[in-house]
């Protein structure tokens, strides 16, 4: 059973008298004997995976998974083209412009992608395509409660992957076009993944972004900016957060628990519930 402590450290969760994740560190590892890189890179924990095409009836009531790739697209060696090859309703959204995002062309994109979905919608983004997210849930809230009673109810749930820093440091002059962060709150839950080592974004603004937009914050180790060069493969420890927010969205897999969630209070919840 979890358990929890206040300590020299913080708040400190326990399981089976392990510590599992501390208030300082929000690293929550679940798995027995877990570790951070073979969560991210071991693909043998896939294996089992389903084929895209998905002969099982119970297919019908799966979310449609929207990915929403970043700068240049998500090309082959990347997790989200992987998904999009063996997840069932998984597809790519094309927004177009790749080497050239206009901001409100790619949330006029996503807004269509997501009107057109006869299912409830998982968004998974990448890289830009986050703060793409962010931006549409803004201007639908913001302009259109029509629209957002209609769209926004059907978005069940965001996986929000190593959004770049667009405000203080921007590494890249077309990153400041999603500049500011929205101000207001993604209606939905949702959780941001970030790296150690991403050269686009420090860690401690990726906890900034998730808690602006009041996201759940997954630390996914040292993987680079979690694209083609990280070669993830399928990324399991990525299809476990997404199995979270959207359990029938990750049929037939057989994954590790995930390995962190910031807030002291979700780790609680989600510890004590194992």
């Amino acid at each position: 059973m979890a358990h929890i402590q206040l300590s020299s450290a913080g708040l400190e969760i326990f399981f089976a008298g392990v510590a599992l994740a501390t208030e300082s560190t929000g690293v929550l590892c679940i798995a027995k004997g877990c570790d951070m890189a073979n969560l991210n890179l071991d693909e043998t924990l896939v294996r089992t995976a389903a084929a895209p095409a998905c002969a099982d009836p119970a297919c019908d009531d799966l979310p449609d998974i929207l990915l929403v790739p970043g700068l240049h697209n998500s090309g082959p060696g990347h997790w989200q083209t992987n998904w999009e090859q063996r997840l069932p309703h998984a597809r790519r959204v094309d927004l177009g412009l790749w080497d050239d995002p206009h901001r409100n062309t790619w949330v006029g994109k996503l807004a269509l992608a997501i009107g057109r979905s006869e299912r409830p919608v998982v968004l998974v983004a990448h890289s830009l395509g986050c703060h793409v997210v962010a931006w549409w849930a803004e201007y639908e809230a913001a302009f259109n409660a029509a629209v957002r009673a209609a769209e926004l109810s059907c978005v069940v749930g965001a996986l929000l992957v190593a959004p770049p820093d667009v405000e203080e440091n921007p590494v890249d002059r077309r990153f400041t076009r999603f500049a500011p962060l929205p101000s207001t709150q993604l209606p939905f839950p949702s959780i941001v993944v970030g790296s150690r080592d991403d050269p686009y974004v420090s860690i401690s603004q990726a906890r900034r972004i998730s808690q602006r937009w009041g996201a759940q914050f997954a630390d996914a180790g040292a993987i680079g900016h979690v694209n083609a060069r990280s070669a993830l493969g399928d990324w399991p420890f990525g299809l476990s957060l997404l199995r979270r927010l959207a359990p029938a969205s990750v049929p037939h897999m057989h994954l590790p628990e995930p390995a962190a969630i910031s807030s002291a209070q979700s780790a609680f919840h989600w510890a004590a519930s194992r």
